[in-house]
Parts: C-alpha cells; structure tokens; sequence
C-alpha cells in the first residue's frame, strides 16, 4: 500500500485506541496510549533532524539557480514577482478563514495547558525557544544573525533563512561555471535530504499512531472536532483563492474565459490532486501551456518549472491556517507582532517546500519556531496531512499556471 493509506490507517488506529481509551477510562488502555508516547517522539526527533540542512540546500538551491537578475530580466521578474504576490495573497487568507473557522474548534484551557505540557516533554528543545521568542525591533534586528551557526544551533531558523537567501543571491551573480558547481551541489544535498525524509515518513504510520493515540486517549472527541475544522478551514481557503486571486487574474489580465482556463487546467489539477508532487504534473502542465493556452515555449519553459520550484502559494495558506490551529490548540496568543512575524516565516519557509508530498509539514518548522509553538504539534498535522495536501498541491499547480499565462500575456502572447 502507499504511504498516505499507512498513515491513515495509523490516524485511524490512533484514534480507535484514543476513543476507546477516553470513553471506557480503562486502566489498560491507558496505559498502553499513553505509553506509546516515547515512539512518537522519536519520530519527531528523526523528522526535526533533516530540518536544518533541508532548509539551507533547498532555498539556496532554488535561489542561486535563478542566475543573475541582470541576465534572467524582466521575464524573471515579472514571474517571480507573480508567485510571490499570490503567495502573500494565500498568507493573508490562510490568516482570515482561520480566524473564522477556528473559533468553531472548541478547545478548553485545560485541554491547551495539558497539550503544552505534553509537548515540553516530547520536545525538550522547544522549551528554549518559546522562552527565546524575539519581538517588535528585536524581531528586525534578530533577522540578520550575527552567527548562523549559532542560529542553527539554537534552533532559530528564520535567520538562518536570511543569511542562505543572502548567499543564494550572491552565488547567482557568479560565473556560470562556479555558480552551477554550488548549484548542483546544493541539489544533491537537496535529493540526498528528501530521500532521508521519504525513509523516516516510512515510520509516520507508527508515530502517528503513538502520538495520536496518547492525544485523544487524553481528550477524546473534542480534538477530534477540532480537527475536522482545521481541515474544513484548509479547504475552504484554497477554494476562496483559486475563485478570489488565480482566476480574477486570468479574466482581468490574460483575458481568457475562465471556464476555457479550468478546462485546460484540470489535466494538470488531476495530476497534482492525485500525485500530491507539483514536480509529477509538471509534463503535464508544460502540454497543457502551450497545447491549450497557447503560451509561448520561451515563457512556458521558463515559469512553470520554476513555479514547481518556488510557486507555493497553496502551501503558504495551509501554513497559515496550520500556525492558527497550532496556536489554538497549545493555548498560544498571537497578536499583531505575532502575526507578522508568522506571516514572515511562512512567506520564507514557502520558498523551501520540496516538490515532494507532506514535504509543508517539514517546512513548518522555522514558521512554528519563530512563533514558539511546540514542534510536537507537527505530528498531529502529519496525520491529518493527505487531505490538506491534494487540495493544496492542486493550488500550487493552478497558481503556477496561472503565473505562466499572466506573464506570457504581460509579454505580449495573443492568448485567446
């Protein structure tokens, strides 16, 4: 069976022995959900342990590939430009249907007093962090690190974030020769990485089930409840942006019907749908591209892989909505500085999403340290994952899409 359906099972094997455990208050089952908890933490710690160099390899990568600004020109600016406005477009409302929907996931103090407390114990380095949370000027100033190692070492990824950016943008002025050598290098690493993340998901169905199990033994229904929301809400963004952002866009700018758009996108939406890997429907979107919308080779080639490598806007508002969850449930007040800096780590660790299924759940990382909520809230959102990641890698093809006929139409492509 493939790996979505294990951790189904492994959810839904957790949520049995949870249920049952919560429901009869026997000692036995008790026991055993709660003392499951130790496997749990083991495979957060193998999943926190590929975090750091994964992030470095692949925005550098992703970055330093595009070459030098100068050269790319306009073409590129314009594409980027693109994927960056609708990727802070996804933030905002990821952050708007959350705050609508969330509320309607009724979680009790207690509840988030014993969730942080169970967290501390499965993440000991997390503690740190949360007592570290800079804010305001300190936030500005503490983006620049005045030693990365020390920030990776302390678990502070959003200047680590910035100082491999800064470097990528350097690397993509060098010559082609050096700048493909630090490139290629950086893929390697980057494959090497994901394949390390690929052996650990091996063991989600088990984590999952340990840590779900221990979960739900403790608070039975009610997080189930708060669960489904957090899906529901995921979805209902993803819907509001498509119909709110990608498709104004086609009809204002590309001045293409809408419904012609969807028709030629929906191949490459299957795709991605069912493949969860935006790097998979790539063929797909490149037939699609020049077959039925018409865009020209140059700009065809040019937007849409590189809007498989950095268009993550759908993941950007799964991440925005995943920090509200978060927060709600660990009982964590974010107010205004909180917000921007959540919005800030989710726009720069947006960038570093791999093409490659649940590959959100590992970028939240920086976002969820920045904001100093418990890494153990991860696993609970691994679980819950397969859903969230249809509906979201569907949107960063779409979005891709969408940016290739902008720019194609900004360059002076007939389209209709």
């Amino acid at each position: 069976m493939r790996s979505h359906v294990w951790m189904t099972i492994g959810l839904a094997a957790g949520l049995v022995l949870g249920l049952a455990a919560a429901t009869t208050q026997h000692p036995t089952l008790i026991t055993v959900a709660t003392g499951l908890r130790p496997l749990g933490t083991l495979f957060l710690n193998l999943l926190s342990m590929v975090v750091i160099p994964l992030v470095v390899t692949a925005l550098f990568a992703g970055v330093a590939g595009l070459g030098s600004v100068r050269r790319v020109g306009r073409l590129g600016v314009r594409t980027v430009g693109f994927f960056w406005a609708t990727t802070l477009a996804a933030i905002l409302i990821g952050f708007v249907v959350a705050a609508l929907f969330l509320p309607l996931a009724g979680v009790t103090p207690d509840q988030q007093a014993a969730l942080r407390q169970a967290a501390l114990a499965d993440s000991g380095v997390m503690r740190h962090a949360a007592e570290q949370i800079p804010t305001g000027a300190r936030f500005l100033v503490e983006l620049i690190p005045a030693n990365p190692v020390r920030a990776a070492v302390d678990g502070n990824l959003l200047p680590l974030i910035v100082f491999t950016t800064i470097c990528a943008v350097s690397a993509a002025g060098l010559p082609e020769e050096k700048r493909r050598t630090l490139t290629d290098v950086a893929d390697v690493a980057t494959g090497a990485l994901i394949r390390i993340v690929g052996w650990v998901l091996l063991l989600a169905p088990l984590g999952i089930f340990a840590l779900v199990a221990g979960a739900v033994a403790q608070f039975g229904w009610s997080l189930v409840k708060t669960m489904a929301v957090f899906v529901l809400a995921v979805i209902a963004g993803l819907a509001v942006f498509i119909a709110g952002v990608l498709l104004p866009a086609v009809i204002l700018v590309v001045r293409v019907k809408a419904t012609r758009f969807l028709k030629a996108s929906w191949p490459s939406m299957a795709m991605a749908f069912s493949t969860t890997s935006s790097l998979a429907a790539l063929p797909t979107i490149l037939a699609a591209a020049e077959q039925d919308l018409k865009i020209s080779r140059t700009v065809a080639s040019f937007a849409l892989p590189l809007g498989a490598s950095i268009n993550r806007s759908g993941s950007a508002l799964f991440q925005a909505v995943a920090i509200l969850f978060a927060a709600r449930l660990y009982g964590v007040a974010l107010g205004v500085p909180e917000m921007f800096q959540a919005g800030a780590a989710v726009f720069l660790a947006s960038l570093t999403v791999a093409s490659v299924p649940s590959a959100s759940i590992v970028s939240l990382a920086p976002a969820f340290t920045a904001t100093g909520l418990p890494l153990a809230g991860l696993t609970l959102l691994i679980g819950l994952d397969r859903v969230p990641d249809m509906f979201r890698t569907m949107t960063n093809v779409t979005g891709s899409l969408t940016g290739a006929a902008v720019v194609a139409a900004l360059e002076g492509d007939n389209l209709k």
